[in-house]
């Protein structure tokens, strides 16, 4: 399996048989067009930050939010469905806009002045269910209210009152491009080969854990409109950094923002910044992971027009088989961990 996976993606999916992704797969089609997708046939990989205290989780989470299409276009890496072009660079985050707009999106109550625990738990309150646990049994409770659980009025267990494994479960229900538990969780990237598998927490980190970079950042994002941050999320996974912003494009943000997350790894002090080094060819360039791919299905390599690249999956490989098989090991293991959906999950 290691051998045939080295060189893309195998078409076709692994299903998990389990009673929560039972209930996730009857209900998606209820709510968007492309939720059986997202879970089959996606795979990111996803970052996890800590934060200090109420006040540093709210300027983090709105850092983060706000850069977050900038993620999604540095690790674009799903232009390719059964086979072929399907006019995205990342398949994978387009996916997520039509899945279930109840419990995904940009959340832009986190950039209101009241934001913080509160508001996201009212938030979560409102994000129907998926299932209650019991017995050792997923019951479904598709499309109902946490709020009535709280009040014993959930219809699926009548008067029954919630636990707090019952609201834990429920906040691993909601899928916004960052999510907030215990920790902040970056969502926007698309999975690929072990460089960028490890570029990915180095530039977040840069950008987060360095006081200096995340004010940077805050002051650059101030004064993005919250129509600003929803079109560069509706459009990137299409356009990638070469997407239209203010007078200039999203790449030209990007090389800024890179700046910030190298100088903060070198404040940091811990010789982290050479894991940046397969972004900055990124921003160097313009050209996004995807865009390499293309270029290659288009003239210079005809053996990617397998149909081993098959699916939007965001794990479709890199830029010359050479570089595949000497990072198949770690994207493998990565893959173990990181797909988005359930289809994937026992490679």
């Amino acid at each position: 399996m290691r051998t045939a996976l080295s060189i893309g993606f195998i078409k076709g999916s692994f299903p998990i048989y389990h009673g929560r992704y039972d209930i996730m797969r009857n209900y998606m089609p209820k709510v968007g067009s492309l939720g059986l997708d997202m879970m089959f046939r996606t795979c990111t990989v996803q970052v996890n930050l800590d934060f200090s205290s109420e006040a540093d989780m709210i300027r983090k989470f709105r850092a983060s939010l706000a850069l977050q299409p900038i993620a999604t276009a540095l690790f674009a890496n799903s232009p390719f469905t059964d086979g072929k072009p399907n006019g995205y660079l990342s398949m994978r985050s387009h996916i997520w806009t039509d899945t279930d707009n109840n419990r995904a999106g940009m959340l832009p109550f986190v950039f209101d002045d009241t934001f913080g625990f509160e508001q996201y738990v009212d938030y979560a309150l409102d994000v129907p269910m998926y299932f209650v646990y019991r017995k050792k049994k997923y019951i479904d409770c598709t499309g109902m209210s946490f709020r009535d659980f709280l009040a014993g009025r959930l219809p699926c267990i009548p008067g029954e009152l919630p636990t707090l494994n019952d609201w834990e479960n429920h906040l691993t229900t909601i899928f916004p491009e960052v999510r907030l538990k215990r920790y902040l969780e970056m969502r926007g990237a698309d999975g690929g080969p072990w460089r960028r598998l490890c570029a990915l927490p180095a530039f977040w980190v840069g950008l987060l854990y360095d006081e200096d970079s995340l004010q940077s950042v805050l002051d650059m994002t101030a004064d993005w409109t919250s129509e600003e941050r929803q079109m560069l999320r509706n459009k990137v996974p299409r356009t990638g950094l070469k997407t239209p912003f203010r007078d200039g494009l999203l790449r030209h943000v990007a090389e800024e923002v890179l700046k910030l997350a190298k100088d903060g790894l070198e404040r940091r002090g811990f010789k982290e910044v050479a894991f940046l080094n397969a972004v900055a060819e990124v921003v160097s360039t313009g050209i996004t992971p995807a865009e390499q791919l293309l270029e290659l299905y288009h003239g210079k390599a005809p053996l990617l027009r397998s149909p081993l690249i098959s699916a939007p999956c965001g794990c479709q490989q890199g830029i010359d088989l050479e570089e595949v098989m000497s990072s198949a090991p770690g994207w493998i293991e990565s893959c173990e961990i990181a797909v988005e959906g359930t289809g994937n999950r026992n490679i």
